[in-house]
């Protein structure tokens, strides 16, 4: 009976790191997206646009093996954009710079908390599957051992609420 439940309770844990995981994507499809498009809108110069839009277009490309890297380029470019809290207002003041930079705090926000709710789901799971029990049964079948998901998602400090213009 505890090997059966604890199966179940495996079961329950992959499909909650399978969600997470998807939600995760989904916030940094969103995240490149948004940046993708302020880089192409003609709001900021030329250089901004350029380093925005090149690691962009990295982060939306990279296959499953560079993910992380390639994410971690994009929090250091948006941080690089977005240093200082100047840089906001002057974007904030021209016209669609409002709900352009809207559209980029909440994608930049969203990022760290779907990769903590999926990096704790990891952890949980490798603690059931590090069980004695668990691997001498094989409990977890053929499910791939979850990995967590490390990058740097640091949000740029101009769009964080102690860094945002008065």
């Amino acid at each position: 009976m505890y090997l059966s439940w604890t199966a179940g309770r495996l079961d329950r844990l992959h499909a909650r790191i399978d969600a997470a995981r998807a939600a995760l994507d989904a916030q940094l499809v969103r995240r490149a997206s948004v940046a993708m498009e302020l880089a192409t809108s003609s709001l900021l110069d030329p250089a901004a646009s350029l380093l925005l839009l090149d690691a962009a277009h990295a982060a939306r490309q990279a296959e499953d093996e560079q993910r992380e890297v390639a994410e971690s380029q994009l929090s250091l470019a948006l941080r690089a954009v977005f240093a200082e809290p100047e840089q906001v207002a002057v974007l904030v003041a021209e016209p669609g710079g409002e709900e352009a930079v809207r559209d980029l705090t909440a994608a930049v926000r969203r990022v760290p908390m779907a990769r903590r709710f999926h990096n704790d789901a990891v952890r949980a799971a490798r603690a059931v599957r590090e069980h004695r029990l668990v691997r001498y049964f094989r409990l977890a079948g053929k499910a791939p051992f979850p990995m967590a998901f490390e990058m740097d998602d640091a949000p740029p400090p101009a769009l964080t609420p102690e860094g945002a213009p008065a």
